[in-house]
């Protein structure tokens, strides 16, 4: 089974322009999240999928300049990008990570899609988001080539298309589904914030890689954790934004409404 990775990236973020160039530890984020993912045992290989509008010519090149294979599609149908992404690779599995988590522990890559792959013939998608327990940012999904497709051929509706595999986890009669959740029990989805859509969140993340980077370039999820323990003034630096989710604008369309609906009360969000 051919495993391919897909980070989508792009440099026209409306909350944050060119995020994914902000420096960290004197690398463009992209870079930095690339190399995390590259870490991981599992993920096969790793494809940058981008748009081919000119001001995103900037990551083809970096691509190019770092020998990473990249992909160029269509800016807001993510799910055509994907498709089209993974067929061009020859895939059989698709991993779906966003280019806005660079503090990803390899770790939990590795579980999510060692979990899929040991079961493939149970599972059409597996993820840790559905619910999500590890905290935000953290985020992998693994679907088949199959599924991915069937998705692609059959999703109509904007958000379907702009966020990918909606149309896959709202539709549990068509798809056979599974989630991984956090083996500590906890719950930190809401309340812990790694992923990068505001300014907030570039300070956090880093402040992270100014202090564990030099001795660990590779840390994980345990060792931000202790960092937070240890210096709790920190995780206040993007709090305010904690428990904010793409799906927050588009809860109306969404089928599972109790399910979102508690997810956002738990967070402080009604």
């Amino acid at each position: 089974m051919k495993v391919v990775t897909l980070i989508q990236a792009r440099m026209s973020s409306s909350r944050l322009p060119q995020k994914i160039m902000l420096s960290l530890a004197g690398k463009p984020l992209l870079l930095r999240m690339y190399e995390r993912v590259k870490q991981s045992e599992y993920a096969g290989e790793i494809v940058v999928i981008t748009s081919r509008r000119k001001e995103d010519d900037q990551i083809a090149e970096l691509c190019r300049e770092e020998n990473i294979s990249i992909y160029r599609g269509h800016l807001t149908d993510l799910l055509d990008r994907h498709y089209k992404a993974a067929k061009k690779f020859n895939a059989d599995a698709v991993v779906k990570i966003p280019s806005d988590c660079p503090l990803i522990d390899p770790q939990v890559i590795d579980r999510v899609i060692k979990y899929y792959s040991d079961q493939h013939y149970l599972y059409d998608y597996v993820s840790n988001l559905h619910p999500a327990t590890y905290p935000d940012g953290n985020d992998v999904e693994i679907m088949s080539f199959k599924a991915l497709e069937k998705a692609w051929q059959h999703a109509h509706k904007d958000f379907e298309r702009e966020h990918t595999t909606p149309y896959i986890w709202e539709r549990p009669e068509l798809f056979r589904i599974g989630n991984i959740e956090w083996e500590t029990e906890l719950d930190y989805s809401s309340t812990y914030r790694w992923t990068i859509d505001y300014e907030e969140d570039y300070i956090f993340i880093r402040t992270v890689f100014e202090e564990l980077y030099e001795e660990k370039p590779w840390f994980g999820l345990h060792e931000i954790l202790e960092l937070l323990e240890s210096k709790p003034f920190l995780k206040s630096i993007n709090r305010k934004y904690a428990g904010q989710y793409w799906y927050d604008n588009h809860l109306d369309e969404l089928s599972h409404i109790d399910h979102f609906k508690n997810k956002y009360k738990k967070a402080g969000n009604e």
